[in-house]
């Protein structure tokens, strides 16, 4: 078959009107509407998602590890996570933009190379710069892995299948969260915790290689002059908003003033966001569309996306730190408990995008938050005495409620969208969700070390940065209750 998606593509209907953007050259729309060939598709859309599951899940295993080595308080070892979502964050509107432009798979495959030279830079890293600079240029590299298979399938596939379409794609990377924290425990406590970039390598070549044989390219739109044109000032200043933002959040690290504290910062923010907002209102053709927000769902769908994000970053990054410091476990110990946050990700994934496609995202959205809310304050009432049983308990809750919003997320934010611009609004709510994973992870870390470092007791200092994490999850309750006005 070929690799594009022609107008007589075989197992496929064309729709009557082709699609324009900004006075572009037309494509025409294609529906894949085939199970078989529905199925090859996808699982080459798996493939890079299964890559970022497996690195992540692994890494989360090591950051104890790493804090001990180099001996980092807790809001230093945040940054050396959050340092791969920055990019992996910044980057998405804009690898959305581009692969409307010139084609998803490209994109595809010039990301999975980006990926694999931080994955090499971060193998043979010297000291901590070295494996954060690696790991940035990973996060730049996969930024493309999230936001571009949901285009495709919104894209290509009918839309009363796309829920469950959505949640079957979702599944990939909870599913590689179950073998990813017991390899990289085994690897860390009998060979040293730098090997877990090793299989990297490797995956990173048969991914390359799935996606170039498996997604089809759907013709961009982008003329000779395209780059050019292009909203090249929205990148600095939406890059610059992002980083100010973090930089505020766990400002210690980086200037030396209390995080939450340097007004510097949050001023500097404020005006690159409000300048990005004037700016793109008056580009032809802006990275950031202002008028999506507009559009249907789209607002409070990314906004319960970033909820949702941030709650799991702050479960994951806060129990591998607890079940060391409270429990005593090693890395092999601690990556099975973090193994059990996925199994209910894996299982329940494609049920929310089967409810979703029956009836509608607002209950399974609102339903998600209170179960994750209702976890968060359970683990905040555990003593430290408690079993290790009964964390596992928490976080097997946590990520059942986490389970049941992602695929109904998915389907309203791009409900609403026009096709032509269905690559730019999977990065712009890709973004916005993964703020909330990156700002999940830094902002516990800095809740749990403001803690520490006023004498708290260890255990009193998790479970008040559990109950801030509920109070999060409440209030993404409440956002994801304005679902209600989607068109199902």
């Amino acid at each position: 078959m070929s690799k594009s998606l022609p107008a007589t593509a075989p197992r496929a209907s064309a729709e009557a009107a082709p699609s324009t953007v900004s006075g572009q050259a037309a494509h025409t729309a294609i529906l894949i509407d085939n199970p078989q060939e529905q199925w090859r598709i996808l699982l080459g859309l798996m493939a890079p998602a299964m890559l970022m599951g497996v690195y992540s899940a692994m890494f989360n295993v090591v950051v104890p590890t790493i804090r001990t080595e180099f001996a980092i308080a807790s809001d230093m070892a945040a940054w050396v996570v959050t340092v791969y979502s920055l990019p992996f964050m910044m980057f998405m509107p804009l690898q959305g933009r581009l692969a409307d432009a010139f084609g998803k798979r490209r994109l595809f495959l010039i990301g999975v190379a980006i990926f694999m030279l931080g994955t090499l830079v971060a193998t043979v890293s010297p000291g901590l710069g070295w494996l954060m600079a690696g790991r940035a240029i990973q996060g730049l590299g996969s930024a493309g892995f999230t936001p571009l298979p949901l285009a495709i399938i919104a894209q290509i596939f009918p839309e009363k299948q796309r829920g469950k379409l959505m949640g079957t794609w979702n599944i990939a990377y909870p599913l590689t969260g179950i073998i990813g924290p017991m390899l990289g425990g085994v690897l860390i406590d009998y060979v040293g915790w730098r090997v877990i970039f090793w299989p990297m390598i490797a995956l990173g070549v048969v991914t390359y290689w799935v996606v170039k044989q498996r997604v089809p390219e759907i013709p961009g739109f982008a003329d000779r002059d395209f780059l050019r044109r292009f909203d090249w000032g929205g990148v600095l200043l939406l890059s610059g908003g992002a980083t100010a933002l973090l930089f505020y959040v766990s400002s210690r690290p980086i200037t030396g003033v209390e995080a939450l504290r340097d007004w510097r910062l949050l001023a500097c923010t404020l005006l690159l966001f409000g300048a990005l907002t004037f700016w793109e209102k008056r580009h032809t053709q802006p990275l950031v569309p202002i008028e999506l927000f507009g559009h249907g769902a789209f607002t409070p769908a990314s906004l319960c996306a970033g909820i949702r994000m941030f709650i799991m970053n702050s479960i994951r990054f806060l129990v591998a730190l607890y079940v060391v410091d409270i429990h005593g476990l090693d890395a092999t110990a601690t990556g099975l408990v973090i193994t059990a946050h996925a199994v209910p990700l894996f299982l329940m994934l494609r049920l929310g995008g089967q409810l979703a496609d029956r009836w509608g995202s607002v209950w399974p959205v609102v339903v998600s938050m209170l179960l994750q809310c209702g976890a968060l304050v359970y683990l905040a009432l555990l003593p430290a005495a408690a079993p290790v049983g009964l964390v596992v308990l928490g976080v097997l809750w946590q990520s059942l409620g986490a389970s049941i919003a992602l695929a109904p997320l998915h389907r309203a934010s791009l409900a609403d969208i026009a096709k032509e611009q269905m690559g730019v609004a999977a990065g712009l709510y890709s973004m916005v969700r993964f703020t909330g994973a990156l700002l999940g992870t830094a902002l516990s870390g800095v809740l749990l070390q403001q803690q520490l470092d006023l004498g708290t007791a260890t255990i009193r200092a998790y479970q008040h940065t559990f109950l801030f994490v509920a109070a999060v999850a409440l209030v993404g309750a409440v956002i994801g209750y304005q679902l209600r006005k989607e068109q199902r």
